[in-house]
């Protein structure tokens, strides 16, 4: 973060503040204070942090954010909501840099999409990315806090729960390229139906510069007809699209492809299978396009993706490949998990499942949906654990699928996976992260080690 002064931090806050100083970086927790920050004191549901302002400041932060009154014996700018001056702090902030940044949304694939984005940047701009699950009103602006004169990008994630939060993201990462990757049904239970999601995510629009490229997923049946007299509106898949795969193949834990462009052809190849992936490549090309990023440097970027903590991971164990999805799970992601195990070459294919969260009145019916897909694609065997699990189950069942089981506890549903699965069987792991799917993985890995 390069310098700015608490004075031009209160004015762009709209604050008040006593002592003018140096402000070199920005923290909204003590364990990270680094000397000469300012430290804002965010109220959460559980806890307020301007109980830690005078810590932060013993600790060496040059100042502290405010909203309530509190006894201080430092630095101190002073604004209506601290929340809300995060975010504005970090848009004031942002402006201050003519970089390209590119905003991504969806339901699902995201952040997958923002790495395989990120790697295609990099490989020409010094570039910043969101980190880990920094893509919240309080997380974003920590991300563009990252940013200084050395910095010649920005690939920014945009997560959202209601409408308006993708509105106020945008218009503080003031963005020149914009990327949706899909619309399902993620946060349904907030939005109502897949049209409300649609409209809640077009709020990256709000903040995106006139005349910019809006990159769209064209084998979406919602994405596909949007239109815009503002915008320079592309399109990338597998069915249709500007940027087209074609001649998709799966080899040794790798996917190959052509992508077709503008009467052009790039080969390309990414150490992960499942179609999403070529989706969520696709996007990561056709931004690099638009930056001017030569096709083939494109390839070779994203060659070099490694997939992030339980996402998609795919790893050996004494000849049983396991594919640990477990970071989230929706609807679109399980549908996505499934068709990437029925896939699959080898002998058994089992999907451990647990939960979805947050569907709200469609949880039943979607776990059920769940089910009955896993019994279309004729996947082996169905373990499944959590209270929502159990009509993954019975979807399954109602489809004619035998061995499909529901579990009270994960050590039971561990122990039956350890009993069936063998050399030369795929496994996948799939859940909400809330469910911590993790502990039977853990479980599993250790047997099979032995």
């Amino acid at each position: 973060m390069e310098l700015l002064r608490l004075s031009e931090i209160a004015d762009a806050c709209g604050g008040i503040y006593n002592n003018d100083c140096n402000i070199n970086g920005v923290c909204i927790d003590t364990r990270k204070i680094t000397e000469g920050c300012l430290f804002i004191c965010i109220k959460g549901e559980r806890f307020d942090a301007h109980q830690f302002a005078d810590e932060a400041l013993k600790k060496g932060a040059a100042a502290v954010m405010i909203h309530s009154d509190v006894n201080i014996s430092g630095n101190y700018v002073k604004v209506e909501n601290t929340s809300q001056a995060l975010l504005t702090l970090g848009g004031y902030y942002r402006s201050k840099f003519n970089i390209p940044l590119v905003a991504l949304t969806g339901s699902v694939g995201k952040t997958t999409t923002k790495e395989f984005t990120h790697l295609v940047v990099n490989s020409k701009y010094n570039a910043v990315k969101t980190l880990g699950n920094l893509n919240n009103e309080i997380g974003l602006p920590q991300m563009l806090f990252c940013i200084d004169n050395s910095t010649q990008a920005a690939v920014i994630e945009m997560g959202m729960n209601h409408f308006g939060e993708i509105h106020r993201l945008s218009a503080a990462a003031k963005p020149t390229m914009a990327l949706i990757t899909n619309i399902g049904v993620s946060h349904i239970e907030n939005l109502g139906s897949r049209e409300g999601i649609l409209k809640a995510k077009l709020e990256i629009l709000d903040g995106l510069e006139k005349n910019a490229p809006l990159i769209l997923n064209a084998d979406n049946d919602l994405l596909k007809n949007v239109k815009s007299d503002d915008y320079r509106v592309y399109f990338y898949g597998i069915e249709n699209g500007d940027f087209k795969a074609e001649n998709i193949s799966e080899e040794n834990g790798s996917t190959i492809f052509d992508v077709s462009y503008f009467g052009k052809t790039e080969k390309i190849e990414i150490p992960t299978i499942g179609i999403h992936n070529v989706y969520n490549a696709l996007a990561a090309f056709a931004v690099g396009y638009f930056l001017d990023i030569p096709s083939k440097q494109c390839a070779d970027a994203l060659k070099c993706y490694v997939p992030e903590g339980m996402r998609q991971k795919s790893v050996n164990i004494n000849g049983i490949t396991s594919i640990e999805d477990c970071y989230n799970a929706s609807p679109d992601s399980m549908k996505a998990a499934l068709t990437t195990l029925a896939g699959t070459h080898g002998n058994k294919k089992i999907a451990v499942l647990s939960d979805m969260l947050e569907l709200g009145d469609y949880s039943k019916q979607a776990h059920i949906d769940v089910g009955a897909l896993a019994a279309d694609m004729n996947i082996d065997f169905l373990l499944a654990v959590g209270k929502m699990s159990e009509y993954i189950v019975d979807g399954a069942r109602e489809k004619g699928m035998k061995n499909a089981f529901h579990f009270d506890s994960k050590d039971k549903l561990a122990e039956k996976l350890i009993e069936i699965a063998e050399k030369g069987d795929t496994v996948v792991f799939k859940a909400s992260r809330g469910m911590k799917l993790e502990d039977v993985i853990h479980i599993a890995y250790d047997r099979w080690e032995k």
